[in-house]
């Protein structure tokens, strides 16, 4: 992510909560790289999980302060229905 999407933050929160299509949310830690905004420690887990392939686009929405809103857009330019599959539970995000 770009570094300007820093000026939505007093400090930029070290974890953010990915939330689907459908309701469910993952937690990835978040780090500063090369100038730009990197999800980290369980971003693998969350792509391996979603039916996610190269040539689709994501969009991130802010929700709140540590919550970002995921949709994943297939090479047609559809939205892809993610579902809740199992995944190493280190990395879901209780409510």
């Amino acid at each position: 992510m770009p570094l300007d999407f820093t000026k939505y933050f007093v400090t930029v929160p070290t974890e953010f909560k990915l939330r689907n299509n459908t309701g469910c949310s993952w937690k990835v830690t978040v780090k500063l790289m090369n100038g730009r905004v990197t999800l980290d420690q369980g971003w693998a887990t969350y792509v391996a999980v979603q039916p996610i392939k190269i040539g689709y686009m994501g969009t991130f929405k802010l929700l709140t302060l540590d919550t970002l809103k995921v949709i994943i857009f297939d090479d047609d330019g559809i939205e892809v229905v993610n579902k809740c599959g199992k995944h190493d539970e280190a990395f879901s995000a209780k409510e």
